[in-house]
């Protein structure tokens, strides 16, 4: 089915000018004209969509040529389209920056790019810097720039004389220290963090200076081939448990939404304010931020017997980042606190002030126990595990191919600095989560590697 819908590639030069704060404030400047809004995040990330979300008033997915996979982007994109006024995608760094890149992705998808560009101490070589993003690559139509953080009405008209005639509209985004968002060292504060993040928002969507919605996003057909696809659901009576609290938020809604999909009962909880779990066959804790709440998850004691006891029963658990550094035996903060965690794996989590992981992996299980396959993830972290426990096996780098994080399995326990994408690969992030039989059974009759369906309920 062909539909044309306005489309936005918002991009930089490098991070730090401005893509999330620009980006949240279109998504709230045309949701207040009563535009429906789709928002999507190139490359992986869990902060910034939080924020987009608060912006746009729906679910923000990601779209990556790599972890996704070209056919479920472009699933992602015709759903988006069938329903939204406007689509606007937050590129990932520079423009040009990775690969795939965000470049990548708008030449694939015909998306026409905003550069967003931070002013700050500049004036004619602004039109420089966006000459160079414009001319860079053939195929790419950039079709405006935005000059972010302008400080006057002088320093703007000074900008829009520097762009080039050919590079379309320059928008532009006033300075002001109230609609900064907070961060630390994984990025923008989470959104239920900042107790004004609406006021903010709106703030920002005040400050744009833009050119009329025709001019600004242009007109995209998306004519994408779409499969109707109806599996069976493998995970169908399974209740999963999934830590969700100030600790534990880094979640894709793309794996809860496949989860669900395949049949199973999501519970979510919290390991820092429940006494215990609730009833559920299957554990999943997430990365987050347990070091800035370490004092809590220790002091939860009987949290950490009931978890305790659900390994010791054999049910499943898988653990991402800080999920894994939240099972093992202590977690030492930046200030050099020690405190015990729940004990599952041993060896001690150490966070530092540099980073100790980031970028694109992928691991492929064996088919022993019916794991079989490749998942794609991602990691970006921040600490590291200090630990006697033998890798099960280690993930491989997208870009180079070199060894990357480790794989821990202790019983149904997998753990690992990896934030595993599971649309990657449904059968086996299935697997994750099943008992014993079930996995036995989806070793000889399951096979939903290619089930990737979107459904417009979800965006």
């Amino acid at each position: 089915m062909s539909r044309k819908c306005r489309a936005l590639l918002i991009s930089a030069p490098a991070s730090g000018q401005g893509k999330t704060t620009v980006t949240a404030a279109l998504a709230r400047y045309f949701l207040r004209q009563g535009l429906v809004v789709r928002v999507f995040k190139t490359g992986p990330d869990f902060i910034d969509p939080m924020i987009l979300t608060q912006a746009s008033g729906a679910p923000v997915h990601q779209l990556d040529l790599w972890m996704v996979g070209e056919e479920a982007c472009k699933q992602r994109l015709q759903a988006a389209a069938e329903v939204a006024d406007i689509i606007l995608i937050e590129g990932v760094m520079g423009l040009f920056d990775g690969t795939p890149s965000s470049a990548d992705l708008a030449i694939y998808f015909g998306i026409p790019v905003l550069a967003v560009i931070n002013s700050k101490g500049m004036a004619q070589t602004f039109g420089a810097v966006a000459h160079g993003l414009a001319s860079y690559r053939s195929g790419l139509n950039i079709v405006g720039v935005l000059a972010n953080l302008v400080s006057s009405e002088n320093h703007a008209e000074m900008l829009a004389e520097s762009v080039p005639e050919q590079l379309g509209y320059l928008a532009s985004m006033r300075k002001d220290e109230s609609i900064s968002l907070p961060s630390r060292h994984l990025g923008l504060v989470q959104a239920d963090e900042v107790d004004d993040l609406n006021q903010r928002l709106d703030q920002a969507a005040d400050l744009l200076s833009i050119p009329s919605l025709e001019k600004f996003a242009p007109e995209v057909e998306f004519n994408f081939s779409v499969d109707a696809c109806a599996r069976p659901a493998s995970l169908e009576g399974r209740r999963i448990g999934i830590a969700c609290d100030k600790a534990f938020s880094f979640i894709y809604p793309a794996n809860v939404e496949l989860l669900e999909r395949l049949g199973a009962t999501i519970q979510f909880f919290s390991p820092l304010n429940d006494n215990s779990l609730p009833e559920v066959d299957s554990l999943w804790f997430p990365g987050g931020y347990p070091e800035l709440f370490a004092e809590g998850l220790s002091a939860n004691v009987s949290m950490k017997q009931s978890i305790r006891l659900h390994h010791e029963q054999g049910k499943p658990i898988l653990a991402e980042c800080g999920g894994m550094l939240y099972l093992s035996e202590s977690l030492q903060t930046v200030d050099g606190r020690h405190c015990e965690m729940v004990g599952l794996l041993a060896g001690r989590g150490i966070m530092q002030n540099r980073l100790g992981g980031l970028g694109m992996q992928s691991f492929s299980f064996s088919d022993d126990e019916g794991l079989g396959g490749e998942v794609r993830g991602h990691t970006f972290h921040y600490s590291r595990l200090e630990s006697e426990l033998s890798a099960f096996s280690y993930a491989i780098k997208q870009r180079n191919g070199a060894q990357g994080e480790a794989v821990y399995k202790l019983g149904r326990l997998i753990a690992s600095y990896l934030h595993f994408y599971f649309p990657s690969n449904p059968e086996v992030c299935a697997s994750f989560f099943m008992s014993m039989e079930g996995l036995l059974q989806n070793n000889q009759n399951h096979n939903l590697r290619s089930m990737s369906c979107i459904s417009n309920q979800a965006l």
